[in-house]
């Protein structure tokens, strides 16, 4: 299992700062939070940790290991609107793409790596839909199998860019289970979330982020009504359901 550490992290476009200064480390076995504002740089985080976007200053790394040397052991969800949904495959290859990591893009699929993307499917409650377009997906569905693809790669860490972002009720505690059921098996899952709301209910620890980090640590002990008010420079105190 992996930990997660960042580094004197900064990153800008152009001139404009997007992150500044970010030190953070995540345990492994931890399902953390990743919580600020629109334009806080939360999903910049993420992409610089897998070198999508590239950095000012600073390294991330992943039980001391850079990101390159160790990308087969990473999972990543990006967010559901960067994806092109009108690419012409079904949900049953759209799955089995996430294990081209472990066997090579050039190699046979094997039986094995085709059971796994079908025991993933049932996992997310898709499975039913294997032979669907993608295209033909409601958003919920489309999510649930993105989150199928990165369960195939059986990573140690996982990514997640806003995965309960324009689902219903019903998938979002479907995706929960998943990413509590990941914890249970030793999984470190790190989730860009915006829902204040479901936050204590969701994680185990917690970073309040706006271009710096407010707070980081336990949830019991980060998420507080001045924090709060301290990322969102506004009296948010009542969302978080006191």
């Amino acid at each position: 299992m992996r930990d997660f550490a960042v580094e004197d992290l900064s990153v800008t476009y152009g001139y404009e700062p997007v992150l500044w200064d970010i030190d953070l480390r995540v345990g492994s076995g931890t399902l953390h939070g990743i919580v600020g504002p629109n334009g806080a740089g939360k999903s910049t985080l993420i992409k610089a940790a897998l070198d999508l976007v590239p950095k000012l200053t600073g390294h991330v790394t992943f039980d001391g290991d850079a990101y390159k040397t160790v990308y087969k052991d990473i999972g990543y969800v990006p967010q559901k609107g960067s994806v092109d949904w009108d690419f012409p495959t079904t949900v049953f290859d759209v799955v089995l793409m996430g294990r081209y990591g472990k066997i090579g893009w050039l190699r046979r699929v094997r039986q094995q790596d085709k059971k796994q993307a079908l025991k993933a499917l049932e996992d997310v409650g898709m499975l039913e839909y294997k032979n669907r377009q993608i295209s033909m997906l409601s958003g919920g569905q489309q999510q649930r199998v993105f989150l199928a693809r990165a369960l195939v790669q059986d990573a140690s860490i996982y990514f997640m860019d806003e995965p309960f972002q324009g689902v219903d009720v019903k998938t979002e505690k479907a995706i929960v289970d998943v990413l509590k059921n990941l914890k249970k098996a030793g999984k470190t899952v790190i989730v860009v979330h915006h829902d204040l709301g479901t936050v204590e209910d969701y994680f185990d620890t917690l970073t309040l982020l706006n271009v710096r980090i407010v707070a980081h640590g336990p949830v019991a002990d980060v998420y507080t009504p001045n924090n709060i008010r301290r990322t969102y420079q506004t009296q948010l105190a009542g969302e978080m359901g006191r």
